[in-house]
């Protein structure tokens, strides 16, 4: 099936989430004991504030000798990230991710975060789907 929804993906999900105060170190022992490659990042408000990957960690705390004990999440995440609604469609994700040059997208409903989708989470005719439109666009 090739036009799921970010609904249908993201059921019966239960996203890891903390807040911006919470060490590097206590997000890169989430990201493994849950096998997982992003956090979600919340401000005060519980809401979305951003989002900090296994690339992130790489990148921005040990490329720059960062202590992961004392390093906060709200110093090294990616902030204001974009996000989908739960009705948009696979496809949606795949060109947002293709084109934002990422592999994870927060998906929020009314601001409130859902889930989070993954570049692993789309199967192969979806991921075809994309190849397909973006071969059509380099022919022209």
């Amino acid at each position: 099936m090739t036009n799921r929804s970010m609904d249908e993906i993201v059921k019966r999900q239960n996203p890891a989430t903390l807040p911006e105060t919470a060490s590097v170190q206590e997000a890169c022992r989430i990201m493994r004991d849950r096998k997982i490659g992003a956090i979600l990042v919340t401000g005060q408000d519980g809401r979305l504030a951003g989002i900090v990957t296994g690339r992130d960690m790489v990148g921005r705390v040990l490329a720059n000798a960062l202590d992961p004990k004392t390093t906060q999440l709200g110093a090294v995440m990616t902030a204001n990230p974009d996000t989908l609604g739960p009705n948009a469609h696979a496809i949606d994700a795949l060109r947002l991710m293709r084109d934002g040059g990422y592999r994870h997208v927060p998906i929020l409903d009314g601001g409130v975060i859902v889930g989070i989708v993954s570049l692993f989470d789309f199967e192969g005719l979806e991921r075809a789907r994309l190849d397909t439109e973006t071969g059509l666009w380099e022919v022209m």
